[in-house]
């Protein structure tokens, strides 16, 4: 385990979060971002981040156990080394995500871009995405220049509600009116 600092501008992105520790040998409990959860572990180095403390693991294996992973990591072989680590976010390069194919984003690339209907009406900006399990939902906050100051829950449904997604200019063009 190594206390390295990041590369100053290095895009980051969070996959899950240490939240416990699990038996005595050093293992943690780790809740994942990732669909499926054990995604998390095709990365064999994490950087963990608390606040100001950064570190780098290299992550040995682990399983799933319920909604959470149970982790092993190199040097962490007793409890309370584990104990050290509850709390840290688990991220890795935003490059070291296999791409995806045309018209499919990962969720930070959407949070932050501005929504608007194809009225030309701004509704704010992607706070961020939730799953609910038929589909997922974008929770969009006003912004500068927004119609009003309503929270919208919007359907992330690409060619029923989601017209267009565009990067560059970091819009989602949405059929929704502005009423409902």
């Amino acid at each position: 385990m190594a206390n390295t600092p990041e590369p100053a501008g290095a895009q980051r992105v969070v996959l899950g979060k240490i939240v416990s520790v699990h038996g005595v040998r050093g293992a943690v409990k780790v809740y994942s971002h990732t669909d499926p959860l054990d995604n998390v572990l095709d990365y064999a180095e994490w950087s963990l981040n608390r606040g100001t403390e950064q570190r780098t693991v290299s992550v040995l294996g682990g399983r799933v156990q319920g909604r959470v992973l149970v982790v092993n990591l190199k040097g962490v072989d007793d409890r309370n080394k584990a104990e050290e680590l509850v709390n840290f976010e688990i991220s890795i390069a935003a490059d070291a995500l296999p791409e995806l194919e045309d018209g499919d984003f990962y969720w930070h690339q959407l949070e932050g871009l501005q929504v608007m209907n194809q009225e030309g009406q701004l509704f704010g900006k992607v706070d961020h995405l939730l799953e609910t399990g038929s589909n997922d939902v974008m929770v969009v906050k006003p912004c500068e220049g927004s119609i009003d100051q309503r929270e919208r829950l919007l359907p992330y449904l690409p060619g029923q509600f989601v017209v267009k997604v565009d990067l560059e200019t970091k819009v989602i063009l949405v059929d929704w009116d502005a009423e409902f």
